[in-house]
């Protein structure tokens, strides 16, 4: 090691979803939508080429516009909207606001893998209770005293998702902490935590435009929480970067928000085909848990995980392998259209049968 290299941060870092180049490939890593956003979005960027402001001046740092239409859809007053470069930029915000008691904050042992890095990232215990046999999240293993409380629901990579009850249940056992319930799969069957922001003042509700709204690469998350968390929120983003979401996604985010239809429309498509995998892939001989969210996580009794992506990759589907205890067999396959899963399953049946090698 250099004598310089002793000052610097060492941490290990999160690893994205591989992004491949190359055409022709069925892409099923990285859990986006096989669905274009809704119309109105490209409206709005057709403003980038008209001489407008949108690309010469700064961006409304408190994103107004986008934080009335999130206030009006979540049905929540405009001061309990905080609007963020997508989901994990909201997160990592929460992280710095909320855990600083020095006590551990809890999340479970199988779960997003950005949790980690960003308590070792800014210096937070924390502790990973364990999953229970069929991999859900044991609500006992969070009742006791701790530094604040983390999940998704529905939970990633697993794609299960818990009623409502469970969550309030965690919230009345941690009243002097907050409770992120991370949403970034809600959309896809689960029942979202925001009906029960008017009774709990800690609880933090954090989605996504990544996911349902087909809108990853324009990078829009947000967090639905009481005036007081929001607030605190606000003081540390302004902190360290006033002018975090551009015009354009200021405005396409609005437009997302704006068509419901569109939303509802292509959400059913996605669990409908998502339903029609789970059960093509239980006929080929797959363990499939039940999944509320856009992808599947599915193992096959006899072929290791490892060898069953490097084969899809080979033939040129990608899908998500974790080399984790207890989920290194599974593999996690975002829902693409109907006829990418078909494609899918094809391969699959083709290679149990004997292709493989």
């Amino acid at each position: 090691m250099k004598a310089i290299e002793k000052n610097f941060r060492r941490v290990t870092p999160y690893v994205p979803g591989e992004q491949p180049k190359k055409a022709g490939i069925i892409k099923l890593n990285t859990n986006e939508n096989p669905y274009p956003p809704a119309p109105g979005v490209s409206r709005a960027l057709s403003g980038l080429s008209d001489g407008s402001d949108m690309l010469r001046r700064y961006p409304d740092p408190g994103a107004q516009e986008l934080v009335r239409a999130l206030a009006k859809a979540c049905k929540v007053k405009e001061d309990q909207i905080f609007p963020g470069v997508g989901s994990d930029d909201v997160l990592a915000i929460a992280f710095m606001t909320f855990f600083q008691s020095g006590r551990p904050i809890l999340f479970p042992d199988i779960t997003y893998s950005f949790y980690p890095v960003w308590a070792q990232l800014f210096g937070i215990p924390y502790r990973r209770p364990a999953l229970d046999e069929n991999f859900r999240i044991r609500r006992e293993d969070y009742y006791g005293e701790n530094g604040g409380v983390i999940f998704p629901n529905p939970n990633a990579p697993t794609g299960i998702g818990e009623p409502l009850s469970f969550i309030e249940d965690i919230l009345k056992h941690n009243q002097d902490t907050v409770v992120i319930v991370d949403e970034a799969y809600v959309d896809f069957g689960a029942q979202s935590a925001l009906g029960l922001l008017e009774k709990y003042e800690n609880l933090l509700v954090v989605q996504t435009f990544s996911k349902s709204r087909s809108l990853a690469g324009m990078r829009i998350g947000y967090a639905a929480g009481s005036p007081l968390l929001i607030r605190y929120m606000n003081a540390v983003k302004y902190s360290y970067n006033s002018y975090t979401l551009s015009t354009a996604a200021i405005r396409c985010g609005v437009e997302a928000v704006k068509d419901e239809e569109y939303f509802r429309e292509t959400t059913r498509k996605i669990m409908d085909t998502r339903e029609r995998t789970a059960a093509g892939l239980k006929e080929l001989g797959f363990a499939v848990l039940p999944s509320s969210a856009n992808f599947v996580f599915a193992s096959y009794p006899g072929i290791p995980g490892r060898q069953l992506y490097e084969a899809l990759r080979e033939g040129n589907i990608y899908v998500r392998h974790f080399d984790e205890p207890r989920i290194g067999d599974y593999l996690r396959i975002t829902i693409g259209t109907p006829e990418e899963m078909e494609k899918l399953l094809s391969f699959l049946a083709s290679y149990i049968g004997g292709g493989r090698a």
